[in-house]
């Protein structure tokens, strides 16, 4: 039964959305540029940009299994307005803008088309298609399954369109059968997930929480926090091991509220990072941090990431119906539009 508040039925977009991968592969099968690339370049913001971190873990992981011979392509991102100096060479573009009209990512998109740069484009429509269509660009459509739907949660669609033309490209191995067993796989723990995450955000609830990972899986726990900010309304911040032990980690000598630390551990993580966990746990709670140790689950690279997201979304989801707010609007984020345009 949806909750009064999820006046979008967020909840229902969390279920789906392992069914986004196979319809990303769908919607671009037919997408190809000419040329040879040895870099790709997101530019993107926001939940339109969540996806660019998520590619450069898996990719890093495909090419060091399957095809440890290639060079690993390089993967760069651009968010903000203008294309920083790694754009210029043997790079192909993937412009990303949900809803197609993000300003940075427009601006972004015309110094790609001043400069005669390949590139794609993928938004549900807006400008970017526009400009796409007037330009002879290779656009992609991005579904918009639900009213109000939020690019936050379309991480799938834009993950498995770019992973698709890199395919199409032969630029990557071709391991879309693999991933979609997996997401398979994965619907079956979907209500699971949902239980965890309910647990979870009971013990968020009223604490600013503080989400730390191991450095390989640092880009997870970075949309953790987003998911926390964006759904439930609510300040979160992140970092990864070991680095916070070099100077984060003093500053909870004198915590100045009331925190959860939620450690995402992985058990394949180098047995030193490993101890660190333990140790720094032990030294927070000390000091009154509460922390909650969190192990990835998963039989693969991709399955740990996004079921470790999933989990995110469903705690945040949880969180925002304790604090009754709507998960699904960032009133926030268009009262800054506004302003911009006045």
């Amino acid at each position: 039964m949806t909750h009064p508040l999820d006046t979008f039925n967020f909840r229902q977009m969390l279920i789906d959305s392992p069914d986004q991968f196979r319809t990303g592969f769908d919607i671009a099968k037919d997408i190809q540029v000419n040329g040879s690339f040895t870099s790709i370049m997101i530019s993107g913001m926001g939940g339109s940009a969540l996806p660019a971190n998520l590619f450069r873990t898996y990719l890093t992981d495909l090419f060091a299994r399957l095809d440890s011979t290639r060079q690993p392509l390089a993967i760069y991102q651009n968010r903000s307005y203008t294309l920083p100096q790694e754009a210029f060479s043997n790079c192909l573009h993937f412009v990303c803008s949900y809803s197609g009209n993000t300003e940075e990512t427009i601006t972004s998109f015309e110094e790609i088309l001043k400069n005669n740069l390949p590139c794609i484009g993928l938004s549900s429509g807006g400008k970017i298609e526009a400009m796409c269509h007037e330009n002879n660009i290779p656009h992609i459509k991005l579904p918009l399954p639900y009213p109000g739907f939020q690019p936050r949660v379309g991480t799938g669609y834009f993950f498995g369109a770019m992973l698709q033309v890199l395919i199409n490209q032969g630029m990557v191995p071709d391991e879309k059968a693999t991933l979609l067993e997996t997401v398979e796989q994965m619907k079956k723990s979907v209500a699971s997930i949902e239980t965890q995450g309910l647990e979870l955000s009971k013990k968020m609830a009223g604490k600013t929480p503080v989400i730390y990972s191991v450095p390989f899986y640092k880009s997870v726990a970075r949309v953790w926090k987003i998911k926390i900010n964006e759904n439930a309304k609510t300040p979160a911040f992140w970092n990864f091991f070991p680095e916070l032990n070099h100077n984060e980690m003093v500053g909870w000598t004198l915590p100045q509220g009331n925190f959860l630390v939620v450690m995402l551990r992985d058990a394949e993580a180098h047995p030193r990072i490993l101890k660190r966990f333990s140790v720094t746990a032990k030294l927070l709670e000390e000091k009154g941090v509460t922390v909650e140790m969190i192990d990835m689950k998963g039989e693969s690279i991709f399955e740990k990431i996004f079921s470790s997201i999933l989990l995110a979304d469903f705690a945040s989801y949880a969180l925002a119906l304790e604090y009754n707010q709507n998960p699904t609007p960032v009133d926030m984020v268009e009262s800054l539009k506004k302003l911009l345009v006045e």
